[in-house]
């Protein structure tokens, strides 16, 4: 009986992690717009060139051309998790972005959702983590996305900015080596990789390396960082991020780092909920530079 459940989870891994059976892979959008804010299902290049990752585009009214705001999600180890993930949305930073002018990006990475296919940011083993080479399996994969994006007539080509969330934020960190022009600002909620190692909160699996791969993003980062953790975040508590930040700052890249008061009940998640995304807002505003808000009008 043990040996058929094994059988049977191995067969559902792989239909889940299996990439979507299609004649021709096609880019572009997928859908209709709708709402809120001209939401719009896509499909953008991923590191697999079988495999289109889902996205989705918001954008203001108009027709642009708009500064590009990329959204990357967090991610997880466990393989069940991240194919039962939805399609990210952050909405509430979406909804922040788009009244400031921005279309807003929010691609699916390959190994989550309905995406699915090969996990190519996969860190390795917990004692054993390789943190830089999953960072930037990451920012290859955020990259091919946003220069698809680029390439549309209602996108600006320059001075796009990048968010990234947690393992999301660990790949936009290694993004830091980017043109400046092209990218103008990284914005990184708590990035890091390795957090709550065995679901145990404010555990990180093997933290050193974790810091030394902090050290080498920095080398050679180019773009500008702001750096924001919550501080009841028990992945990469503020303690530990600032211990990260030091490392990336010390080999050379530009960082401004903000402990962000507490929101809900795990700041790592701040930045999915309304209330977090407010009380992230000046930071944004000031990393980003960006005029008073716009009203915005339903399409």
């Amino acid at each position: 009986m043990r040996l058929f459940n094994t059988l049977a989870l191995l067969s559902l891994l792989a239909l889940l992690t299996a990439p979507p059976l299609c004649a021709q892979v096609t880019f572009g959008p997928s859908g209709e717009e709708g709402e809120p804010f001209r939401r719009q299902e896509w499909r953008v290049p991923s590191p697999d060139t079988d495999i289109a990752a889902h996205a989705l585009l918001f954008r203001p009214t108009g027709t642009g051309p708009f500064r590009l705001a990329v959204i990357a999600h967090a991610s997880t180890q466990n393989v069940l998790r991240r194919a039962q993930m939805p399609q990210p949305e952050y909405r509430a930073l979406t909804a922040f972005l788009v009244s400031r002018g921005f279309a807003v990006l929010v691609p699916e990475r390959l190994g989550h959702g309905a995406t699915g296919g090969r996990y190519v940011e996969d860190q390795g083993g917990c004692d054993e983590a390789h943190y830089a080479r999953s960072g930037r399996a990451t920012a290859g994969e955020i990259s091919l996305a946003l220069d698809y994006a680029r390439k549309q007539d209602f996108i600006r080509k320059d001075a796009a900015i990048m968010i990234g969330h947690s393992a999301g934020g660990w790949g936009a960190l290694a993004l830091a080596t980017a043109d400046p022009k092209a990218i103008s600002a990284i914005i990184a909620f708590a990035p890091g990789r390795g957090g709550h190692a065995n679901d145990e909160p404010n555990r990180i699996c093997a933290p050193h390396m974790l810091v030394a791969a902090a050290a080498e993003f920095g080398k050679a980062a180019r773009i500008p960082v702001t750096w924001l953790v919550a501080a009841n975040d028990s992945y990469f508590a503020p303690v530990f991020s600032k211990a990260l930040v030091d490392a990336f700052r010390g080999s050379g890249g530009k960082v401004d780092f903000r402990t962000l008061p507490a929101a809900g009940s795990e700041g790592h998640w701040m930045i999915e909920l309304e209330a977090g995304v407010k009380a992230a807002s000046s930071e944004l505003a000031r990393a980003l530079n960006l005029p008073k808000p716009v009203a915005t009008k339903k399409p």
